[in-house]
């Protein structure tokens, strides 16, 4: 098909640690001995979200974009579950890697429920465009786009970057808290309303805690908190509250948490 999937940078279980270098260097390698040099494009998640909420390792994404650039390729930044201020540091997540990518995907927080995506990027790439017949049945729906610009108005007025930012940070605090005290908790990761709680049966060879993480997800739900999982392994908490999440609201998932996992 011509697509090639590179090594995941994944500081927790990834072959090269939080090694971004090395982990580029696969990037680079796959241009060079997988294609003829030249590439269309590169595309990932600055922060994946189903794969387990897994923050790329430090120095990976810049140095990649360095190399998909001189082989002539788009960088392309799939921002439809860390966008939106729900990292709280930045708006979108690869700002957070001092990156400017080609072209930027975008949906889900976009219309706060409402079905909508859309897609950013330079005049010079829309342009392509143009030369060829586009359609789309539901593009450009005004009550969708409506919708949209309303939460960009509601995301500016509350400064719900802000709050994700603050209470996330607390969030993860306490969810760090936990690991401390449990001893199947293997990793807590992520940043603002974007965050993980990886679940292992030991620690050293991180074995995956598949059946504990249902039996606490189901633990929680009889107490009124809803939580989904993710990662390869189906291990992994994702922790992804609405922007309008206060710290009382990251107490109780906390608390139901401790209660949950102390009846292991």
């Amino acid at each position: 098909t011509g697509v090639h999937h590179a090594l995941n940078p994944d500081p927790y279980r990834g072959v090269f640690g939080a090694d971004g270098e090395m982990y580029a260097k696969d990037v680079q390698d796959l241009i060079d001995f997988g294609t003829s040099g030249h590439v269309a494009g590169f595309l990932s998640e600055s922060i994946q979200g189903v794969g387990g909420i897994i923050e790329l390792a430090p120095g990976y994404l810049p140095a990649v974009y360095k190399s998909i650039k001189k082989a002539g390729g788009l960088c392309i930044a799939d921002e439809v579950q860390a966008g939106f201020a729900r990292t709280g540091s930045h708006f979108w997540g690869f700002e957070a890697h001092g990156v400017v990518p080609d072209i930027v995907t975008m949906a889900k927080g976009i219309g706060n429920g409402i079905p909508l995506g859309a897609v950013v990027t330079t005049p010079e790439i829309a342009e392509v465009l143009t030369r060829r017949n586009y359609f789309n049945t539901f593009g450009g729906n005004p009550v969708c786009t409506a919708a949209g610009h309303a939460v960009l108005k509601v995301i500016q007025k509350d400064k719900l970057q802000n709050n994700a930012h603050v209470v996330g940070s607390y969030l993860k605090e306490r969810l760090t808290a936990l690991k401390d005290k449990y001893g199947i908790i293997g990793d807590v990761r992520g940043r603002g309303f974007l965050l993980g709680v990886e679940f292992v049966t030991d620690r050293q060879l991180k074995t995956p805690a598949k059946a504990e993480t249902l039996y606490i997800m189901d633990k929680m739900k009889e107490m009124g908190v809803l939580v989904g999982k993710g990662g390869f392994y189906g291990n992994v908490f994702r922790i992804t509250p609405p922007l309008c999440f206060t710290k009382e609201d990251a107490d109780y998932l906390v608390d139901v948490m401790d209660y949950s996992l102390s009846k292991m």
